[in-house]
């Protein structure tokens, strides 16, 4: 391996896509201390925030994705494409990168479409079940796909596509060991049950109004509830905060919430299933609509069907969630089942074997 390794890394949008992306990065790092590190990212998104916390440089691009209506964005989408284009070849030319990574979003497409052109490496981590139209058109050049789930093999040339699972903190492999100081750091009852309620950092509306719709529900079956409203909802719900419901705008120690919880109702974006693939315990997912190409309820039945999860679509939840649910939580016995089959999912050592992946690459 050469001493002077150059990596780009470019993926945002969501956390989704940047927190895979800097996970790499510190394995790279671990790997390689002198390793030069450089991401790329579109220019007005969280990752123009995240990446530079994480400790890591970054330069944006002027992108976003098509809208699903006619608006202004996307008559300036061929204009934003020709300059990230650009722009992109300015800093291949400039940084010199060994290796380019992609792991999604809107800036990883013009970038890689750059390196592919001049021959550079390229590989793409594909955290979904169903691949983005981005890394469908990107996977012909790429020279390795890492994915998480054997669906997407049917969307990728076979050959250069490996199971390697999506990239997660490393502090979930030991949450059973924490469970009494996960009790305690939350202030809960040990005789009563826990249900972890996630919604991402922003928040899920949808999630937020079923759980206040169920509050008397939750507290007639004397259930504990950890609620993470998110960012933009918190002010709302903040209220019933209350002996049994606590409400959190943000939680910090997510291994210690996932150590309280008996159960989990979340979104299904694919970092956080293969997180509660780890985690192993009780999951029923509520899908985003709001995200392309149905991604989420698609990541959700890969593991619905399998009998490792319960999900139900947004506007089924009036009519199911009551009864689904709470049958789930009378049923110790349904509940271990699918924290036993969930956790057969798990691939807790993902980025080791993406970072191998990039060094093969690399060598090659």
């Amino acid at each position: 391996m050469k001493k002077d390794l150059r990596v780009i890394l470019s993926g945002g949008g969501t956390g989704g896509h940047i927190y895979p992306a800097i996970a790499i990065a510190n394995e790279i790092q671990a790997r390689h201390p002198e390793a030069e590190i450089l991401f790329v990212g579109a220019s007005d998104r969280m990752e123009m925030e995240k990446v530079p916390q994480a400790g890591y440089k970054i330069e944006g691009l002027w992108i976003s994705g098509i809208q699903r209506k006619l608006t202004f964005s996307n008559l300036m989408f061929p204009f934003k494409l020709l300059s990230s284009l650009a722009k992109s070849r300015r800093i291949i030319r400039d940084f010199k990168p060994d290796v380019v990574i992609g792991t999604g979003g809107f800036a990883s497409g013009p970038l890689l479409k750059a390196a592919n052109s001049k021959g550079i490496p390229s590989l793409i981590q594909e955290q979904n079940s169903f691949p983005g139209i981005t890394n469908k058109l990107l996977a012909k050049e790429a020279g390795k796909i890492c994915a998480a789930y054997e669906e997407v093999k049917r969307f990728f040339p076979a050959e250069k596509t490996i199971i390697t699972g999506n990239p997660v903190r490393q502090d979930l492999l030991k949450i059973d060991q924490n469970r009494e100081k996960a009790l305690a750091h939350f202030g809960l009852d040990k005789d009563k049950k826990v249900v972890l309620v996630l919604g991402g950092s922003l928040g899920a509306r949808r999630i937020n109004q079923l759980v206040e719709a169920n509050l008397e529900r939750f507290k007639k079956e004397n259930i504990q509830l950890i609620w993470q409203t998110g960012k933009l909802y918190y002010d709302e719900y903040k209220k019933y905060n209350s002996g049994l419901v606590q409400t959190h705008l943000f939680l910090n120690e997510m291994n210690l919430a996932y150590g309280a919880a008996d159960v989990i109702i979340s979104r299904a974006g694919a970092g956080t299933v293969s997180e509660l693939s780890i985690v192993g315990k009780p999951v029923f997912f509520v899908p985003s609509p709001n995200v392309a190409e149905d991604h989420q309820a698609k990541n959700a039945m890969a593991v619905v069907k399998i009998n490792a999860a319960m999900m139900l679509k947004e506007n089924d939840l009036e009519e199911k969630f009551e009864t689904e649910f709470f049958a789930l939580m009378a049923s110790d016995e349904k509940q271990k089942v699918l924290g036993e089959n969930i956790k057969k999912l798990a691939l807790p050592n993902a980025t080791a074997r993406i970072v191998d992946e990039v060094e093969k690459l690399i060598n090659n």
